[in-house]
């Protein structure tokens, strides 16, 4: 199972050479800078606009190859504009029902009862689309192209048309869809932070086309690409619930290469999550330290070294296959001797918990 995408995209002076296999579950990410063809790559995978030399495969069913081309209405997908554009004469439970017009008729994936309630709507099914605020019109957007019942859900710079307060609101839900869908979501943004909390695999554009495609937590992290030299440049570990220490109100989070203690609550025993550490947020030592108020150390190997400029030096680690960064200063890295292969310990000064 996957989606297969290649297109020779050409609009005036503009060009984009696409050549990509995604996996056919969970959520894709198309993520770079405002002008590098992430919108009109999007609309090339719904049959918005028509490109001759085009190869476009969903799970097995092809949508368009050389000379065949399946028009927008008959690709079973949904797609989530940048603009909301609810059609403001119907309320909610209107708008929303719009979307089975047009439904692919073979097998419900998604139920409509259960759309609605992965997105919280039903306190708000009588609304008019004039009283919702951005995150709400935004999210009953999502629900009307669920309900076509897609294979493919289409999302294109979800969070652009609301504010920052309502990116915070509208964020977990957009998150939830990569868990809860049994459709692949591809996700359009310009925004790293977005894309560390919903994406599963990322598709790296630059201004010459794709620089890389691949794993959420490797892309990350890589030294070779841009991601990992961001101001915010970070690392995701996906860990699991384990346990709490009440009488500290802290939870413990294992992952593959140690544990983490954090201080958020209210998550169940099991429940998997995912961080998100700052790589300014890590130090490293040759020797577990005792003696420190810093909770989380933990033991990984040097994988690569990068000086970012005159004073600074990037470190990529591994702690047990999971990636971290850390950014230090060249003479830190120089009075640790550090060098690919040797063993240290990253020393954790705070954690984010994404989902």
């Amino acid at each position: 199972m996957s989606i297969r995408a290649r297109f020779q995209i050409e609009r005036g002076t503009f060009r984009l050479s696409v050549d990509l296999d995604l996996p056919g579950s969970g959520m894709s990410s198309i993520f770079g800078p405002s002008g590098c063809g992430k919108t009109s790559l999007l609309r090339a995978m719904a049959g918005l606009d028509r490109y001759d030399d085009g190869q476009f495969l969903v799970n097995g069913s092809c949508w368009q190859d050389g000379d065949f081309f399946l028009p927008p209405h008959r690709r079973s997908l949904g797609y989530v504009f940048q603009e909301p554009s609810l059609f403001e004469h119907l309320d909610v439970r209107g708008n929303i029902l719009y979307g089975q017009k047009r439904a692919d008729p073979e097998g419900r994936r998604i139920a409509l009862d259960d759309a609605v309630a992965l997105l919280e709507l039903g306190g708000l099914m009588e609304r008019a689309p004039s009283t919702l605020s951005g995150g709400e019109r935004q999210r009953v957007a999502i629900a009307r192209a669920l309900a076509v019942n897609p294979r493919l859900l289409l999302m294109d710079e979800p969070l652009s048309a609301v504010d920052v307060s309502r990116k915070q609101e509208i964020l977990p839900y957009i998150e939830s869809l990569h868990r809860e869908l049994v459709i692949p979501v591809i996700h359009v943004s310009h925004l790293p932070g977005e894309v560390a909390q919903v994406a599963d695999h990322v598709v790296l554009l630059g201004q010459d086309g794709v620089e890389a495609s691949g794993d959420v937590h490797d892309l990350f992290t890589r030294l070779d690409l841009s991601l990992a030299h961001e101001s915010r440049a970070s690392s995701l570990v996906e860990a699991r619930v384990a346990g709490t220490e009440a009488e500290f109100g802290l939870v413990r989070l294992e992952f593959e290469g140690g544990q983490f203690l954090v201080t958020q609550g209210g998550l169940r025993a099991g429940r998997r999550v995912r961080l998100r550490v700052l790589a300014r947020d890590v130090s490293l030592t040759l020797e577990r330290q005792a003696d420190t108020s810093i909770l989380n150390i933990i033991e990984t190997t040097v994988q690569e070294l990068q000086a970012e400029d005159e004073a600074r030096v990037l470190v990529r680690l591994l702690a047990g296959a999971t990636p971290l960064l850390a950014s230090i200063t060249r003479k830190s890295a120089h009075d640790l001797a550090l060098e690919p292969g040797q063993r240290v310990f990253a020393q954790v000064k705070s954690v984010a918990l994404l989902a």
